[in-house]
């Protein structure tokens, strides 16, 4: 038989350390639970997280609204962008304990009321900006933050909007002008 404790295990005799339970982290707080709220697209979510659970993984896993795409984890594609408060950041970047109280809008809030697409949308899809999809959520909230602060960006201004976001198929032309035509009102 194995006398050497097993992981989580104290050895013979001993107790665990202060505020440590048998078959727990050994990092306190890491399993600790905690209260978020906030407002997604419009609708107020509460929830209790992990200290440790990214803001993309809470909003694909938590409340299901898979548009947000994870791709590299590391804050270097995009692919994971949202608007915070009004701002684009890569939610894989924040942690969901970050987000109390904040205001945050997913690809999903693009649509209009009738599931129909929105002009920047539109203006993808009538340029062929779209390819194998994956980068097109954080490029659409990108843009969307982009023409919100300036309403008719030059091909220069969109270019350096969605310079932070990689498209694996090489489609940033069309996106470019996807975003040059819809702030010039389509």
């Amino acid at each position: 038989m194995n006398e050497s404790p097993g992981i989580n295990e104290s050895p013979a005799g001993e107790s665990p350390g202060a505020g440590e339970t048998p078959g727990t982290s050994e990092t306190p707080g890491v399993d600790e639970r905690h209260p978020v709220a906030v407002s997604v697209n419009g609708q107020t979510y509460r929830r209790e997280v992990e200290a440790r659970l990214t803001l993309g993984d809470f909003i694909r896993d938590e409340l299901g609204l898979t548009g947000t795409h994870i791709g590299c984890e590391h804050g270097v594609c995009g692919a994971c962008t949202v608007l915070f408060n009004g701002a684009a950041v890569r939610s894989c970047l924040l942690l969901a304990v970050q987000a109390d109280g904040a205001e945050l809008e997913t690809v999903e809030s693009l649509a209009s009321a009738d599931g129909g697409l929105n002009p920047l949308q539109q203006a993808f899809q009538e340029s062929h900006a779209l390819q194998c999809g994956f980068c097109t959520p954080g490029m659409l909230l990108t843009a969307t933050a982009l023409l919100r602060e300036n309403p008719r960006p030059t091909r220069a201004e969109a270019r350096e909007a969605i310079s932070g976001n990689l498209c694996r198929c090489t489609g940033y032309a069309p996106i470019i002008t996807a975003i040059v035509q819809t702030g010039q009102g389509g």
